[in-house]
């Protein structure tokens, strides 16, 4: 049985900037190719891990493949239906499916509407039929699941810690279940210790529910703790794609290896060993 539940295929995001070294009169533009060709399958109740530096593509491949930028050139077959060539309407229906968390948990909430308000709005626009009282009961039991007290139902965003925020967000991506959540660097802006407590909360959830996982970072020691697969992406391509312990414990990549020797260890003997090693090579290759 087939359970890949989104297959992404040569999947190109260009967009057209300003040539500044071009010269004369008239503005020339120039394309930048944010993502270059990116291929992958995702199964239902996986995650795949999303990982490269900044600037790498991460965020666009994944905006594109919800419609949230435009794709130059590519599929994303989801269930067997290409949502890059659904109408506005069909795509809105999907939609349901197919939730995102996004990076800064504050910024992602509407100040001016209540934590209830801000939950509740996707039972609005998917489910409209629904009373306001059932909304109000779901929304009730969403914020008890993602950990948080049902009575803070009537506060505002900026009444919350970004930790709390990015709940809230959770909650709201949880409120229609989807299928597949888009996690966009969820955890980058918050501390360390609520990180590991949003990380840990998205992997009970997952289990809990079976909703597949598109996790998107930059720190790769987050990504094992959470991804069964992981991708690395660099200027746009894939240079590496497979298991997490494959990828973590046997890079094939140089640039997989140059990113897993930046993730710190909290042991300041190797930290030390591992800097000299960087001096000696970068002394080397000055020669």
């Amino acid at each position: 049985m087939n359970d890949t539940i989104l297959s992404v295929r040569n999947m190109k995001v260009y967009f057209d900037v300003r040539d500044d070294a071009a010269g004369g009169i008239f503005p020339k533009t120039k394309k930048l190719k944010a993502v270059d060709g990116v291929s992958f399958d995702l199964k239902a109740g996986e995650t795949l891990g999303i990982v490269g530096e900044s600037g790498c593509g991460k965020s666009t491949l994944a905006r594109a493949i919800i419609r949230l930028v435009t794709a130059t050139a590519g599929e994303a077959i989801w269930m067997g239906r290409d949502l890059l060539k659904l109408s506005n309407a069909d795509m809105l229906a999907v939609r349901k499916d197919i939730q995102m968390i996004f990076q800064d948990p504050l910024a992602s909430l509407n100040p001016r509407m209540t934590c209830g308000e801000i939950i509740a709005e996707p039972l609005k626009t998917h489910f409209k039929g629904m009373k306001k009282a059932e909304r109000r009961e779901k929304v009730c039991a969403m914020l008890e699941k993602v950990g948080m007290d049902p009575a803070v139902i009537n506060r505002y965003p900026h009444e919350f810690s970004g930790g709390q925020c990015q709940r809230i967000g959770i909650a709201r991506a949880l409120i229609t279940n989807p299928k597949l959540i888009i996690c966009d660097e969820p955890v980058s802006a918050l501390d360390v210790s609520v990180q590991a407590q949003v990380v840990n909360l998205l992997m009970q959830l997952q289990a809990d529910l079976g909703i597949s996982l598109l996790f998107i970072a930059h720190d790769l020691s987050v990504v094992k703790h959470i991804s069964q697969r992981i991708m690395v992406l660099y200027f746009g391509n894939v240079v590496e794609i497979g298991s997490a312990d494959q990828v973590i414990n046997h890079p094939a990549h140089t640039y997989t290896k140059k990113l897993i020797s930046s993730v710190p260890i909290p042991d300041p003997a190797i930290e030390i060993e591992r800097r000299k090693i960087r001096r000696q090579k970068r002394a080397a290759a000055l020669g």
